[in-house]
């Protein structure tokens, strides 16, 4: 008696494993149609339904192999359909759940791009148009992004780009500080436009808008009555930028730089 029990129960964990093992592989299965499915859509660029696709898989299936690529995919769907905040959500949390993913690079990369890409439009084409008068905030969170990207993972495929991003960047937080600068120096507000001066020289060093912030601090301290800053301010854009235009206009009249400048 007790020797059939046994065997029963024996028969019936066997059973229970092979339906366990054919469960798996079913699931494998719809997973991966799932995935093509999403896939399919999302090349189409039908980002709606890759989006819903995507979400369902990872939704049925989270711990499945599908689903970890599903979330980078869902981050670039959400992106291409102009969800950016949804879009950096979705890589946050592919980030804080992979965070040794072989592809973990890419998820820091999209939200540059994301952030890099707001706020953008086909008016910045335009000549007359400078992204650099925009507001900064979304350059400044896109510059963070692919900076913590590039000290991570020096090595990535993104790395590169990344850097000449961030170069890009950093040339038009210069010029909207410079724009800052102008402003003052318009509203006569001399002292403001000399710290927001001195500001692009010593934070943007050899970015392009440096010349001009010279130039700026050079009138801001004349306005001023500052003759000896002014003078100084001036060998230095003489001396790093001899080819300035603004150069012609600032020596034409030289005022004189004795005296002693108080601050």
């Amino acid at each position: 008696m007790t020797r059939a029990l046994l065997l029963l129960l024996t028969l019936a964990l066997l059973a229970g494993c092979a339906t366990t093992g054919d469960e798996h592989e079913d699931d494998e299965r719809t997973a991966a149609s799932l995935y093509r499915d999403a896939k399919e859509a999302l090349d189409a660029g039908d980002y709606e339904t890759a989006i819903s696709r995507l979400e369902s898989l990872e939704a049925r299936f989270p711990f499945g192999r599908f689903a970890q690529q599903a979330q980078l995919d869902i981050a670039y769907a959400y992106y291409k359909f102009e969800e950016p905040e949804s879009a950096i959500a979705a890589a946050d949390r592919f980030i804080k759940l992979y965070p040794r993913h072989p592809r973990v690079d890419y998820a820091y990369y999209i939200r540059g791009v994301i952030k890099f890409n707001q706020g953008r439009s086909v008016f910045d084409k335009l000549p007359s148009q400078d992204p650099a008068k925009r507001d900064p905030g979304a350059a400044r969170q896109a510059f963070a992004y692919f900076s913590e990207l590039v000290q991570r993972f020096p090595d990535s495929d993104y790395a590169e780009d990344a850097i000449q991003r961030m170069i890009y960047l950093r040339n038009q937080l210069a010029r909207h500080e410079l724009y800052v600068a102008e402003f003052y120096m318009k509203r006569e507000a001399y002292l403001a436009a000399a710290n927001r001066a001195k500001y692009v020289i010593e934070t943007f060093q050899r970015a392009p808008a440096t010349a001009d912030a010279l130039a700026l601090l050079v009138r801001a301290y004349r306005k001023l009555e500052l003759p000896r800053l002014a003078a100084d301010s001036l060998r230095v854009l003489e001396l790093n930028y001899p080819d300035s235009p603004q150069l012609a206009r600032l020596t034409r009249t030289l005022p004189d730089d004795s005296g002693d400048d108080i601050l």
